[in-house]
């Protein structure tokens, strides 16, 4: 009687640990399907806004320092991407190839610079292409 007791205690333990190992994968494959579509996203953003701008993508996608005009798209598409997606500043600087910090810098920046009429407008119409081009994938 406790031969089988012992041999059932290690099949449930077996039982669960790979349980939990199914859990896991799919944990990590869901993670995975996210940083995919945020990667995703962003990329179609920084297409948005060069097409909106008439800007290379290619200039925002650089990794190292740009003129003033690109650096501001730049923090523009950020802006636009954490805003309208919802993605936290890690994932948008996954997304854009930066660090979540120059994220949170380009997003308070944006938010500053909102105060003038004009700035507000080109962030306005950059926030409405996004909204509008990814109508059906954006969460109630």
């Amino acid at each position: 009687m406790g031969t089988t007791s012992a041999i059932l205690v290690k099949r449930q333990d077996a039982a669960r640990e790979a349980a939990a190992e199914i859990d896991r994968t799919a944990k990590d494959l869901i993670a995975e399907r996210r940083r995919d579509e945020v990667v995703e996203r962003c990329d179609a953003v920084i297409d948005l806004m060069a097409a909106l701008f008439g800007v290379p993508s290619k200039e925002l996608r650089r990794l190292g320092r740009t003129g003033n005009d690109i650096c501001r798209l730049r923090q523009i598409a950020m802006y636009v991407a954490h805003v309208v997606f919802r993605f936290n500043m890690s994932e948008v600087g996954r997304g854009f190839g930066r660090d979540r910090t120059t994220v949170l810098y380009a997003c308070h920046t944006v938010e500053d610079l909102r105060d003038d009429t004009d700035f507000d407008r080109i962030v306005a119409l950059a926030e409405r292409v996004a909204i509008a081009a990814f109508r059906d994938k954006l969460e109630g």
